[in-house]
């Protein structure tokens, strides 16, 4: 019976920081109801990101779509009814007042599933925790204890170019994000 029910994505919309709890109570709310067959798939998209905390680097996903939940469905009016009644979910995008939600175009599906697939392969988009003009104090190498001024910021070497005071010269110093922190 449910193989030849076609399955479509939906958007429900739900409080932004919850979507992965959300997401367990939808797949579990669904199943303890007995429309398991029809749901095929709850996404989160999320992107890794590197963030350098006290010089070390820390990964961490974060939700790509805050406050958005995909879900590949076939949905009845009942199971509608016990998706809209989970805790923190506020409804389906793209529905009108008392309406049907509304499947994602085909366009749309595919953009935001390549998204997906794009976010997990790129994996090293580093916040840059520095700002130009700031100063830095040096925590690695020969210049180790310096403070010095961030003169120029190169994402893709994952560099920094540093103005430090030498004998009262100022000497300019590529270093990586590890070799400094804030001061």
């Amino acid at each position: 019976m449910a193989e030849e029910l076609e399955r479509k994505w939906y958007v429900v919309r739900a409080v932004s920081g919850q979507e992965n709890k959300i997401k367990g109570y939808i797949e579990s709310e669904v199943e303890r109801h007995g429309f398991g067959d029809y749901l095929e798939e709850v996404l989160v998209p999320t992107e890794k990101v590197i963030q350098i905390r006290k010089g070390k680097k820390i990964n961490k996903e974060r939700v790509y779509y805050p406050g958005y939940i995909m879900v590949k469905a076939y949905l009845t009016g009942e199971m509608i009814h016990v998706i809209r009644s989970i805790t923190n979910v506020i409804g389906f995008l793209g529905e009108t007042k008392g309406g049907d939600p509304v499947p994602l175009r085909k366009a749309e599906v595919n953009r935001m599933l390549g998204k997906v697939d794009e976010l997990a392969v790129t994996t090293d988009s580093v916040a840059i925790p520095f700002i130009m003009g700031e100063t830095v104090k040096v925590i690695d190498g020969p210049f180790n204890g310096f403070n010095g001024t961030v003169e120029r910021i190169n994402e893709e070497k994952r560099k920094l170019e540093v103005m430090v005071k030498i004998f009262g010269r100022k000497t300019p110093l590529e270093l990586s994000y590890m070799q400094v922190e804030k001061v």
